[in-house]
């Protein structure tokens, strides 16, 4: 099964092409919130060095947030616009669980967290055993210390990563395994991993229903409701 995947809910953005668990090729441009003039090129290179059209994909997958508005809508658009009228299932993928897939052959509590201002992360919990990732906390978007408290609960480090790393370390009174920067930022493989896990369990949408997952409201969204005076809970 060919999947195409990519990741542009961040600074970084990734595409990969894969043959199930088989990487054939991966991209990953980390030059800051440009996605909307990379993601096509990137997609094209790579489709056009193995000599392959978008009609030729099995599976497209796209992590669909949480992540910036943005990049998160960017990346949804994309996919669906490759995917239009092909009858090709697609993906939805949290960005979440596809950041704690990088750290999955080490067993132990990983726990993804990407900056959503404030002192806030999205984040969520996961525990990895033999290169298989068990949820144990739903996507959320919370403040830092929060998190820390949840943490405590476990009596066991914990792996970090995400581009909430280096604002969420120093506030955690938890015990963190430190985890290399390469393995911190996002990458379509884990993306195309974990779409290839949803399609195994029947976690399918079409390019119709794919929808990005948010969690929270924009910053104009948050401030109109600041101005009409409404308690959005954040």
């Amino acid at each position: 099964m060919k999947i195409l995947a990519l990741d542009s809910t961040a600074k970084v953005a990734s595409v990969a092409l894969c043959e199930d668990e088989h990487l054939l090729g991966e991209l990953t441009l980390n030059n800051g919130n440009t996605h909307s003039q990379t993601i096509l090129p990137m997609i094209e290179f790579l489709l056009n060095k193995f000599e392959l059209t978008p009609s030729d994909i099995d599976l497209f997958a796209a992590a669909v947030g949480p992540g910036s508005f943005t990049g998160v809508r960017i990346g949804a658009a994309t996919l669906k616009g490759l995917a239009f009228g092909k009858n090709v299932p697609c993906a939805g993928v949290s960005t979440l669980e596809a950041l704690a897939y990088n750290l999955c052959d080490y067993d132990g509590l990983i726990c993804p967290v990407m900056n959503a201002r404030r002192q806030q992360v999205y984040t969520a919990l996961f525990r990895a055993q033999n290169g298989v990732l068990e949820r144990l906390m739903p996507d959320s978007a919370i403040a830092i210390t929060e998190l820390d408290e949840r943490l405590s609960a476990f009596e066991e480090p914990v792996r970090l990563c995400g581009d909430g790393y280096d604002i969420t370390l120093p506030l955690l009174t938890h015990s963190v395994i430190p985890t290399s920067e390469r393995y911190r930022h996002q990458s379509a493989y884990s993306v195309a991993q974990v779409a290839k896990r949803m399609h195994s369990s029947g976690e399918l949408c079409t390019d119709i229903t794919l929808s990005p997952i948010y969690l929270r409201l924009s910053q104009a969204e948050r401030e109109r409701a600041e101005r009409l005076g409404v308690d959005t809970g954040i």
